[in-house]
């Protein structure tokens, strides 16, 4: 193959002619255009342009190979010939990351995970800390699943030997060093290079299960290959496609891979207005792994990487998945009561009481607030508690005092995502060990000071819920 000077690629611009630069390789991508699985406004965006540091941010390896034919590779790119503002620009790019992770503070400076926060913001670019904090509409949920904390108060008892905590659980069987797991996040790679296999080798080390997510920056195959003597455990997040084909892949690869668990994403037939999100006019269309097409590119991150997910998917359609599976399933994003009833009525695995972060329907409950109405309804009709039907919980959870609320209200763990996204960006797989670590130690902390020994001595008496429900006003600033 010849080399191809960057003035010619320049050329191609167009629908009916449109070239790319990636990796040092030339793709001629017309053909390509309307099988593109994130749709064929994108590369025509950036048609005649080095798409190299957009594409390996939001791409898991093997992406080209997987859906781009062989005959689009037209030849090598002539580095000699990119102009210099081409590169210029390149090194200001990448001369202001240097300077953002130059100003991020020592780790040990991070004393909760409020602080991992502030410190993954200063070393994300500004596009992915819109995608990683962006939320619904005004935000309301958001700062409901953090404010909601401050309305539950403890009963703690006294005179009780705490001299040793232990702080060990069992999700779904499976051993788990806190009642912890890292939940589904998407797009690892706009954070830090290596994206989700920093979340892989912390949970490692720190004995918690890592739940895979259905659009990760890193492949599959990638993540599932990063466990070392088979740790971490891990489940698998699914977003159901249109295609029942690619579920049915993508279930026998969970089982091929040793996945223990199989939790479907139930809360986001359609990607909420995430404007933060918006405003950054996102550029790239993310792994969508599953295909899908983007008409808007002005959408956000979140929604050029989702139109593949079926709106369509209801109650009926759950039992393709659980007669397609040997795995646990359950569903994740329930947010009442009686979704949960009919969830363990089903004969499902469990359920995760979730409002994705507060990134969908603003003005949807916070998740703790409908665990304890979940529990109290399952109760009546002598459902709970039940070793086969199991409670997780996700949202807003910072402090071992979150944790340990759930706890006592019949959680049998809760989901930590964004602030483990934060401590990786800025520190990598040390940052999620060291944010974990001082999770457990707020954890076990707390346990000694409520008077309990052990996960089961955290009792619903010890909690204080007559605030809970009560809301206040709704800000505006």
């Amino acid at each position: 193959m010849p080399l191809i000077r960057f003035e010619e690629v320049a050329r191609h611009t167009s629908p009916d002619d449109c070239w790319v630069a990636l990796g040092g390789k030339v793709y001629n991508m017309t053909s390509f255009l309307p099988d593109h699985p994130g749709g064929p406004q994108i590369i025509i965006k950036n048609a005649g342009k080095d798409v190299t540091r957009l594409f390996e941010a939001t791409h898991p390896a093997g992406t080209l190979e997987k859906y781009l034919p062989k005959e689009c590779y037209l030849g090598d790119l002539d580095a000699s010939s990119v102009p210099d503002s081409v590169k210029q620009a390149q090194k200001k790019e990448e001369e202001e990351e240097k300077a953002r992770r130059a100003n991020v503070p020592p780790m040990a400076q991070c004393l909760n995970l409020n602080d991992f926060e502030a410190a993954g913001r200063q070393a994300m670019s500004p596009e992915a800390w819109a995608y990683y904090s962006s939320a619904a509409d005004d935000e309301h949920t958001l700062r409901e699943n953090r404010n909601v904390f401050e309305r539950i108060w403890f009963r703690p008892r006294i005179l009780r030997n705490v001299k040793e905590v232990d702080c060990s659980t069992q999700l779904l069987g499976y051993p788990s060093s806190m009642p912890v797991y890292i939940t589904a996040t998407a797009l690892g790679r706009l954070g830090h290079p290596d994206g989700e296999l920093n979340l892989t080798r912390g949970a490692a080390r720190s004995g918690v299960i890592q739940m895979v997510p259905t659009l990760s920056s890193c492949s599959f195959d990638e993540i599932v290959q990063e466990r070392r003597n088979g740790l971490p455990l891990q489940f698998f997040q699914l977003y159901v496609n249109s295609d029942r084909k690619v579920v049915l892949d993508m279930l026998r690869r969970a089982e091929e891979a040793d996945i223990k668990a199989i939790f479907v994403t139930v809360d986001a037939p359609q990607l909420g207005r995430r404007e933060k999100d918006m405003r950054m006019h996102f550029g790239g269309e993310g792994s969508n792994v599953q295909g899908g097409t983007v008409e808007k590119r002005d959408e956000g991150a979140a929604r050029a990487i989702s139109t593949f997910i079926d709106p369509s998917f209801d109650w009926d359609d759950l039992l393709f998945i659980t007669r397609n599976t040997r795995l646990p399933v359950l569903l994740k994003g329930v947010q009442t009561w009686e979704d949960v009833v009919l969830a363990c009525e089903m004969g499902l695995a469990g359920v995760v009481l979730s409002n994705h972060g507060g990134r969908q329907l603003n003005f949807a409950p916070p998740a703790i607030a409908v665990l304890e109405e979940a529990v109290h309804e399952l109760k009546k009709r002598h459902m709970f508690p039940n070793k086969n039907f199991q409670l997780f919980v996700d949202g807003g959870f910072r402090r071992g005092t979150d944790v340990l609320k759930a706890i006592a209200l019949g959680a049998t763990a809760v989901g930590v995502g964004r602030p483990l996204l934060y401590a990786y960006s800025a520190y990598g797989s040390d940052g999620v060990v060291r944010a974990l670590e001082l999770l457990r130690d707020e954890i076990e902390m707390d346990m000694r000071l409520l008077g309990a020994r052990t996960l089961q001595e955290v009792v619903p008496e010890m909690l204080d819920l007559r605030a809970m429900h009560a809301r206040g006003a709704v800000s505006h600033l």
